[in-house]
């Protein structure tokens, strides 16, 4: 299940207008978040199948950081879409000891930068991916192999 299986592309969100580039995103004073923004269709996927998927992959109890990364711009968040989706994030996060995730309607999304789209499919071979991204992806596909397409990646 990779973020191309479910609709998934990478973005920036804010609830405002700018359109900052990825270095002054990383200084943490624009008020984006780094997220990823999915198309689904809920007779295929639920959006509570997609936020258990989230939160395997996802620490949800540290404030503005996510491993290494630090700031603002990496912190535990949910841009909900509707109503139904922020009544679903609040009952799971509310069943999550010590979560700090912020649920929010979704805003503006600002697609990154080309070099960060399937980054791990293109730099598996650098540290972070191998240390950090490659063991969520490999609990997120022993978590839902049933769920995999065949060939996934």
């Amino acid at each position: 299940m990779s973020i191309n299986q479910i609709g998934g592309k990478y973005f920036s969100a804010i609830a405002a207008s700018s359109n900052p580039g990825y270095e002054q995103i990383c200084s943490g004073t624009t008020g984006h978040a780094e997220a990823v923004r999915i198309t689904f269709d809920p007779a295929v996927i639920s959006f509570r199948e997609l936020l258990e998927v989230f939160f395997t992959i996802h620490d949800p109890t540290t404030l503005n950081r996510q491993g290494n990364d630090m700031g603002s711009q990496y912190r535990s968040a949910i841009f909900t879409h509707s109503p139904e989706q922020q009544a679903v994030a609040e009952e799971m996060v509310a069943k999550l000891a010590s979560a700090v995730t912020e649920i929010t309607p979704a805003g503006i999304f600002t697609v990154a930068e080309d070099n960060h789209q399937e980054y791990f499919r293109g730099h598996s071979d650098q540290s972070y991916c191998r240390f950090v991204v490659a063991p969520k992806v490999a609990k997120l596909r022993e978590k839902f192999k049933a769920r995999l397409k065949s060939g996934a990646a």
